[in-house]
């Protein structure tokens, strides 16, 4: 049995990935913060027998952080870990200007102390480095792995940092090491914060009279969305070639947030343009205007290629959403009843015709 080790286990890439490795037959475990709030909702799920025949979980997780190299260490030369896909960082790209100092350390630094406790652990293992297609920044599009980098915001020059890490460690220690440098990939399990869910999100609470307004910063911003459980089926893929090498993965398409409100609001039949306002303090010091993958390589060498395209993506999340809130998917035939009771939200189910 392979063992895996997954740091930012708790996120949108650490669960799928977690899922994925068990499915597998993996043993996984997880780095997970010590904070005040034990946030592991996306993987409770996966304590419980996969299989329903007693079967005990393979799942472990340990605190640890990406700025204290002694607990990593320890983890490492614990788990003996076969795989380790290092995913953690401080990855929302706005928040990293107003904290550049502690992206450099988490996002940057945090992964040299991996690599460090790898070498000096002895330990014969494969490494993922979730690189970024940030890095590309204002890099004419489309962009692939002989594209020159050009960081535009503190996360990308913390991810570039890493990335050349990774590359050094592999190229000077013989380390098996490699970049994976994903665009843009969403889900339901997408950080409350990031722009698509944040929309899709708006779009369920907004039918729901539960909001009136959503704001945001910049609408022609363009990027290679794709759905996020694919792209760690190919971060698992990266590690099971005989040679250690750094691959670009997207789908080859870019659509702007304008087009993901379109589709969002549009799949329920709204328009944004009566709830969506532009607030400055969501623009970015320094713009990404348009990045999209050439994924050529991942192509013709992984044979790796999408199948969830845009407008399907668009769709998951709007549904997952909906459902949330207990809110019928368009089509099925049936609304919920908003009404208020002391204060808070009752929600009544009742069969009404759509076409009414």
């Amino acid at each position: 049995m392979k063992t895996a080790l997954i740091t930012g286990i708790t996120g949108q890439d650490g669960s799928y990935l977690a899922e994925l490795l068990l499915s597998e037959g993996y043993e996984v475990h997880g780095v997970i913060r010590r904070s005040s709030t034990f946030n592991t909702r996306r993987i409770d799920h996966l304590y419980r027998d996969p299989h329903g025949n007693g079967e005990k979980p393979r799942l472990f997780l340990h605190y640890g952080d990406m700025g204290a190299t002694d607990t990593l260490l320890d983890v490492i030369y614990t788990t003996k870990p076969d795989e380790i896909y290092h995913l953690a960082a401080q990855s929302h790209v706005r928040v990293s200007f107003d904290m550049p100092e502690y992206t450099g350390d988490i996002t940057g630094l945090g992964t040299t102390r991996i690599l460090e406790a790898i070498r000096k652990s002895k330990l014969n293992c494969r490494f993922y480095q979730a690189s970024s297609s940030e890095l590309f920044g204002s890099a004419k599009p489309p962009q692939n792995e002989n594209t020159p980098f050009q960081p535009r915001s503190p996360y990308a020059a913390a991810k570039l940092y890493a990335y050349w890490m990774t590359v050094n460690y592999r190229e000077g220690y013989g380390m098996y090491s490699v970049n994976g440098i994903l665009f843009n990939h969403e889900s339901p399990r997408r950080g409350e914060t990031f722009v698509t869910r944040k929309i899709t999100r708006a779009v369920a609470s907004i039918r729901a009279g539960l909001q009136d307004k959503l704001f945001l910063g910049n609408l022609d911003a363009k990027r290679d969305w794709g759905y996020a459980p694919e792209y760690l089926e190919m971060m698992h893929l990266l590690l099971q070639q005989d040679e250690p090498d750094d691959f670009a993965i997207g789908t080859g398409e870019a659509h702007s947030v304008r087009d993901f409100l379109d589709e969002a609001f549009g799949y329920v039949g709204m328009d944004w343009h009566k709830y969506v306002e532009i607030d400055p303090r969501y623009f970015r010091p320094t713009e990404v205007d348009y990045l999209l993958c050439d994924p050529t390589k991942a192509r013709t060498k992984l044979g790796w290629e999408p199948k969830i395209k845009f407008h399907e993506l668009v769709r998951i999340m709007v549904d997952a959403d909906l459902e949330l809130l207990n809110l019928p998917k368009p089509g099925e035939g049936k609304r919920i009843i908003d009404e208020k009771f002391n204060g808070w939200h009752r929600w009544e189910h009742q069969v009404v015709s759509m076409d009414k």
